[in-house]
């Protein structure tokens, strides 16, 4: 099997990317164990168990998605720095759904409505980091992904920034809500299969 030129660099980058999102990732999956172990003395809140299950579902997007890092050719440290960043900024989001302590807190509604800020603030940087790294790498890899990838991180910035000052309970459970099944809809479409 003949490998890449770039084969080394592509393990090197994958491993370090690798274990920042695992990090994230059991972050969250603690947290869910949580409410499954201590079913009566945490209560569930629907917008945050739905950013919880979001956010799990961009983890393993993700975690699928660098398969496709192993078609760069040349690497730089900006799209490595672009990259890593993504996975760190998913890390501090996981940080942000499940504290280290909740004491000062009655429950995960008022945490989640005192963080939303500083949640919907570091989502929204997810969106122009994934933006940036795909100019970085060229038109071509945009124009693949079609005039929806753009349009995509666009308005999901700007829905961001507005839930960072939205009370509203209707408008922040159908933001997760829709968010989550466009994502479904986004990867069966634009990555079911790793070619």
């Amino acid at each position: 099997m003949n490998l890449p030129a770039n084969h080394d660099v592509f393990v090197h980058i994958r491993l370090i990317i690798g274990m920042v999102t695992s990090l994230a990732m059991a972050r969250l999956l603690n947290g869910i164990a949580k409410f499954v172990q201590h079913p009566k003395k945490i209560q569930i809140y629907p917008v945050h168990m739905g950013w919880v299950l979001t956010l799990l579902l961009f983890l393993v997007h993700f975690w699928w998605w660098e398969f496709h890092l192993i078609d760069v050719v040349t690497w730089t440290f900006e799209g490595y720095l672009l990259i890593i960043s993504y996975a760190i900024s998913f890390f501090f989001l996981s940080t942000i759904l499940f504290p280290d302590h909740m004491e000062e807190y009655a429950g995960y509604k008022e945490y989640f409505n005192s963080r939303k800020k500083w949640f919907f603030a570091i989502l929204a940087s997810t969106f122009i980091i994934d933006l940036l790294d795909g100019f970085i790498k060229g038109n071509a890899y945009v124009a693949a992904l079609g005039p929806e990838m753009p349009i995509r991180n666009c308005v999901y910035f700007s829905v961001c920034l507005a839930a960072m000052f939205i009370n509203s309970e209707k408008f922040q459970r159908a933001f997760v809500a829709i968010a989550f099944i466009y994502e479904i809809s986004w990867i069966f479409r634009l990555y079911h299969t790793v070619q």
